[in-house]
């Protein structure tokens, strides 16, 4: 039986040039980076040179650049550390509906501390627009928090846009680029990104290591107190194996991000069209074409997400559903509500996510084997039949 990974959303494969630069520092190069002795000043380097690395990609400076644990710890950190430093200023933060629970949850946890947090709607592509940001915006306002490119159905927010009328209205801007990060182009200045979150193993990195850009001039609250590790904005001894990582998953994924999204994207399209064609009755979601190179999202129509990653599991299929049954919730997806589907049409959906290791006949594959799925599972379904 083929085995096809297709939930890159959820995690990626560590790449073994990644894992390679890593082995010294998990090996050999073992000194506390902040120790004075040639030992932790060789790690040092690995991490300065992880800075420069992350720093170039996202044409940012050096010193831009807090190495964190996750995305979610970097997203924590700005929307903690902003309405701390900036509550004389005012109590406003505005976000969108379907950002990442790291965002969400913050923002409740803000919520019951006397913050106003506006969430705004998106369109049922999943979009937001810069004008209704610039409508949202008032005096009080201290944050604007939007996701760059939505984890579940891919769609690409115009951060541009939205960064340039933060800009001009004076207000700090955030994004979430925890899936965007390596596989669309990201320039902070060009795009007037106050900060950006983002995560290593979503571009074939180590898992828990992240970062967090930060522009110069802007001082955050310590979200992690202790010691005086990156220049005193995160306190810890740092993952430097994760570090390194971190550097050299982003500087592969910048140096073959044109060539590479292409491929995926000629990849996502052939996926996109098959399920279109073989499976009556589907629904794609997400922005037609301002959405990842890697992402597929389909609603198909009277069955359960949950049964049909079963089925494809036992397939040798690996996905992901907008579903959360799994995480104890009978409710569906907030992503797929906020677009409008229903509960039962958002209950059906299936989330495929390439990498650059997915071939065309992975591809073939699971559009050969998802159209058996559907018709298996229609035919017990007293929905489809009614």
């Amino acid at each position: 039986m083929r085995k096809v990974y297709l939930d890159n959303a959820a995690t990626t494969a560590l790449s073994p040039k990644v894992l390679e630069q890593m082995m010294p520092y998990l090996t050999t190069i073992y000194g506390n980076p902040s120790s004075p002795h040639s030992f932790g000043q060789e790690a040092r380097k690995g991490v300065d040179h992880a800075r420069d690395q992350v720093a170039k990609a996202l044409n940012a400076l050096p010193e831009e650049i807090i190495f964190t644990g996750c995305g979610t710890e970097s997203d924590n950190t700005v929307l903690f550390g902003v309405a701390e430093r900036y509550a004389k200023k005012g109590n406003h933060i505005i976000t969108t509906n379907v950002e990442h629970h790291a965002i969400l949850h913050t923002c409740e946890a803000l919520e019951k501390r006397g913050v106003e947090v506006t969430y705004l709607p998106v369109d049922e592509n999943g979009m937001v627009t810069a004008e209704q940001v610039a409508n949202a915006i008032t005096d009080k306002t201290i944050l604007v928090s939007i996701m760059f490119a939505n984890n579940e159905v891919g769609t690409i927010m115009p951060i541009a846009e939205i960064g340039k009328v933060c800009r001009e209205r004076g207000v700090l801007f955030h994004t979430d680029a925890v899936q965007a990060v390596g596989h669309v182009p990201i320039d902070v200045k060009a795009m007037n990104i106050d900060m950006l979150s983002l995560s290593a193993h979503k571009f074939h990195g180590p898992k828990g290591v992240g970062a967090l850009y930060m522009k110069k001039g802007i001082r955050l609250p310590s979200y992690v107190m202790g010691g005086a590790q990156e220049r005193n904005r995160r306190a810890g001894t740092e993952n430097v194996a994760g570090i390194v990582g971190l550097g050299a998953a982003i500087a592969l994924a910048t140096q073959t991000l044109e060539e590479s999204a292409a491929r995926m994207t000629k990849l996502r399209d052939k996926l996109i069209a098959g399920i279109a064609q073989r499976i009556p009755e589907v629904k794609l979601n997400g922005h037609p074409t301002m959405r990842l190179p890697n992402n597929v999202n389909y609603s198909i129509k009277y069955i359960e997400g949950e049964s049909i990653l079963l089925m494809l599991d036992m397939n040798g299929i690996a996905a992901s559903s907008g579903s959360a049954c799994t995480s104890g919730s009978l409710d569906p997806s907030h992503v797929l509500l906020a677009l409008g589907l229903s509960h039962e049409v958002a209950h059906g959906s299936v989330r495929l996510t390439l990498s650059d290791e997915t071939t065309e006949e992975d591809i073939d594959y699971v559009l050969d084997v998802l159209p058996k799925v559907a018709e298996r599972l229609r035919a017990m379904s007293p929905l489809y039949h009614a």
